[in-house]
């Protein structure tokens, strides 16, 4: 890797800080984006080189744009774009207010997709590359799961487990990689690398791919009553932790839990 420029969203904590450490070790020329100034100027300074940062939340344009900009004039273009911010609700349709759902859409989506046309003319221009962070629920919605990354070991799932023990259960419960906790580092290392080759797809951990193969019949029988049967089982109970912990879990953000692109101190 020759000194690219890559621009990370969701580079507070978690992933993103992960993936910014490793990529600047190689060279990169760092474009930090996230919620948290103070965690952003701290990273950037940590690295060993010149990088740039920018408070910016993915769901504001304009903001958005500005940071893009920012990352031109600073770097001259961008060449690899990662789109990790996200964020993660706990609680269900019935236990979240709307706010909250439209939140988690409009920052682990439409922040996506807003980042994407920001960057495009630049990528465009210097043949670059996007990865853009996905979800094990694009292999199977798994009810009461927010969609966001398998299990990774960042804040985010340790504050999931250490408010609602009961998901460490239901993880236990999974099968295979479905139920796989991946270090922060393995999961940057296996990023770098495909930001490294260029690659259309990687799976952490690299046990989930053949399921993108047969991931049409995770969401037919008998696959699909399975999880029917452990929904009915695991939700009503999920309901009654999350109103047991109120509104104040999750950093004060109605229960919403920051990922990585963190609002309060969390983080993916």
């Amino acid at each position: 890797m020759s000194e690219p420029t890559v621009f990370i969203t969701g580079a507070s904590r978690g992933i993103g800080a992960a993936v910014a450490h490793q990529l600047a070790q190689r060279g990169a020329r760092l474009a930090l984006i996230g919620l948290e100034p103070a965690r952003l100027e701290q990273l950037a300074a940590s690295l060993g080189r010149p990088h740039a940062w920018f408070g910016c939340d993915v769901t504001d344009q304009a903001a958005l744009d500005r940071a893009v900009d920012g990352a031109v004039r600073t770097f001259g273009g961008i060449d690899v774009v990662i789109a990790n911010a996200g964020i993660a609700s706990v609680g269900t349709v019935a236990t979240a207010s709307a706010d909250e759902l439209a939140r988690v859409i409009d920052v682990n989506l439409t922040g996506v997709v807003r980042t994407v046309r920001s960057t495009l003319p630049y990528v465009i221009a210097r043949r670059g590359y996007y990865l853009l962070v996905s979800s094990i629920t694009a292999f199977a919605p798994m009810p009461g799961l927010v969609a966001y990354p398998c299990w990774t070991d960042t804040d985010l799932l340790r504050d999931a487990f250490a408010g609602l023990s009961m998901l460490r259960e239901a993880l236990n419960r999974l099968p295979g990689p479905f139920g796989t906790i991946t270090s922060v580092e393995a999961c940057a290392r296996a990023i770098v690398k495909a930001v490294e080759h260029r690659q259309r797809r990687v799976y952490v951990p690299r046990s989930l791919a053949p399921f993108a193969v047969l991931r049409h019949l995770l969401a037919r029988p008998p696959f699909d009553r399975l999880i029917q049967r452990e929904a009915a089982r695991t939700i009503p109970v999920l309901e009654q932790h999350v109103a047991a912990l109120g509104p104040s879990f999750g950093g004060g953000t109605a229960r919403t839990i920051p990922g990585g692109d963190p609002s309060a101190p969390n983080g993916a």
